[in-house]
């Protein structure tokens, strides 16, 4: 790029402190005019609050922020729209009783009416291949489904700088190389993008140049077309990336989890239900379930955690055991665990401590209420083991859930499932939104789960993810499950094309 082109976007000396955190420390660097820049760090490296202060949600305690050259202060998110800043956030801000056109009518600051406004939703859409109907009521909606009303609703502002915070966790690999295509072609026309990812393969592909945080400091300023996907984790984490270790010669045991002709039903007009679903998971045995956002895994899991009860008791049975029509508590005490996709109100409390967020899982198979009463320091002693474990970034067992990062939430969550030692494990999406080392971790911790003989069912559009830690895979589209088979008898492109619908793919193999 010409270096004499001024900068779109200048952070000098960004300093930022909470109490008892340093969040962000003298952090400076530049984003061109047309350049996709990565903004890359650990869970609780600094990312998140730095983007808050360049979008005006957040204020520096010092340092400077220039917009074009010149010296700005981003008062309010309204402020950063008005110079032409958009941003999509990883965690939505959206009223669930309203349509996805009223949604996005919210955040625009013009009154717009709202026929013109739906048919300019539909075209931008269109654009990105994002499928949504603007009538939709926000509650029926797929977390994958929600972050496609962000993209939208900042591109409907035509930015200057877009700030795009995992934008691809809910696309398929056919639909990530669209929406780069689009990205690159916004960035050709002048548009700058600060692009926030955990999938360090895509920042190779899609980026210009990377900005990399450890622990609120800048450590690195550099291209990630000459650096590994390896090389720039470890600049992250500041040290060696552990890979997943597998046992040789792995066997797996009985049959644990059994499913057979399981069928939910819409509990709403735009609800996708299972229909017929049948598999089964193995002592020792990973399987893993990819699909895009909203073709039934929310159903999936409700079912089988048993917050939605089928027809018949045997659709669901674990050790022989039939189940289908326990609810979650009968299910916990009998041993399967499961891990909601949406880890803000559904799988923790944001107002409560980690301590009552343990409690309301684990308090029967871990003895934290006895004749009705807590027990506080049982409760205490296990999520402080969970802290521990997982590496969360809190302050201990008696701060808030909503008080952390979504990354280290999800760290407190799947480490507060994973350590209760469940015979059956279901997880939806289980490193949404962490960082490389936090990933691996968690992975190598569901590896070993399923050594001491768990059977784990992982629901997941990280194909990556899929295929590094799954024995075995299905695909689910439209509530319909494939055959399983060996995660090894897949191909990316065959598993892309089932995600999206093209079953005949299974056919031809």
């Amino acid at each position: 790029m010409d270096a004499s082109i001024p900068y779109r976007l200048e952070l000098s000396g960004i300093t930022k402190r909470f109490p008892g955190v340093l969040a962000n420390d003298n952090v400076s660097f530049a984003v061109r005019p047309g350049e996709i820049h990565a903004l890359l760090g650990e869970n609780g490296a600094g990312k998140s609050t730095l983007v808050k202060m360049i979008y005006g949600i957040m204020q520096p305690d010092s340092g400077e922020i220039r917009w074009n050259g010149q010296p700005v202060v981003v008062t309010n998110p309204k402020a950063a729209r008005k110079l032409g800043i958009g941003m999509v956030f990883q965690h939505f801000s959206l009223f669930e009783a309203l349509t996805v056109l009223e949604n996005i009518a919210l955040g625009m600051d013009a009154k717009i009416p709202a026929r013109e406004l739906e048919a300019r939703i539909r075209e931008v859409m269109q654009a990105y291949g994002l499928a949504l109907d603007p009538h939709r009521t926000v509650a029926t909606l797929s977390v994958g489904e929600r972050q496609r009303i962000e993209i939208v609703r900042a591109l409907l502002l035509n930015p200057s700088l877009l700030i795009m915070d995992e934008p691809t966790s809910v696309l398929t690999p056919q639909e990530v190389e669209q929406l780069f295509t689009v990205l690159r072609q916004i960035a050709a026309e002048g548009c700058s993008i600060l692009y926030i990812s955990h999938k360090l393969h895509e920042i190779k592909a899609l980026c210009d140049t990377a900005t990399i945080l450890r622990g609120g400091r800048l450590v690195d300023i550099c291209d990630p077309k000459t650096e590994t996907s390896r090389s720039m984790a470890e600049k992250m984490i500041g040290s060696g990336l552990r890979d997943i270790v597998k046992a040789e010669g792995r066997s797996f045991g009985a049959p644990k989890l059994v499913v057979k002709g399981l069928t939910t039903h819409k509990h709403g007009h735009f609800d996708v239900p299972v229909s017929d679903v049948s598999f089964s998971v193995r002592a020792g045995e990973i399987l893993g379930i990819a699909g895009v956002a909203g073709n039934g895994q929310n159903a999936l899991l409700d079912a089988l955690s048993g917050e939605v009860n089928g027809e018949h008791g045997d659709a669901i049975t674990l050790d022989g055991r039939a189940m289908g029509l326990m609810n979650t508590t009968e299910r916990r005490r009998q041993g399967l665990c499961a891990v909601p996709e949406e880890r803000n109100g559904h799988a923790a409390v944001g107002d409560f401590t980690l301590s009552d967020n343990s409690v309301l899982t684990a308090r029967d198979r871990l003895g934290m209420v006895v004749m009705g009463l807590i027990n506080s320091g049982a409760a205490q002693t296990y999520t402080g083991k969970v802290i521990a474990d997982f590496a969360v970034k809190a302050l201990g067992p008696a701060s808030t859930a909503g008080s952390l990062s979504g990354g280290n939430l999800q760290k407190y969550i799947m480490g507060r499932e994973i350590l209760q030692k469940p015979s059956v494990l279901v997880v939806s999406q289980p490193t949404w939104g962490v960082d490389a080392g936090a990933a691996a971790a968690i992975h190598q911790a569901l590896v070993d789960l399923a050594a001491a003989g768990s059977a784990i069912v992982v629901i997941s559009q990280d194909l990556d993810e899929l295929r590094a830690l799954c024995d075995t895979l299905a695909v689910i589209n439209m509530g319909r499950l494939s055959p399983v088979r060996a995660v090894e008898d897949f191909s990316i492109e065959e598993i892309g094309l089932l995600m999206g619908g093209v079953h005949g793919a299974t056919e031809a193999a």
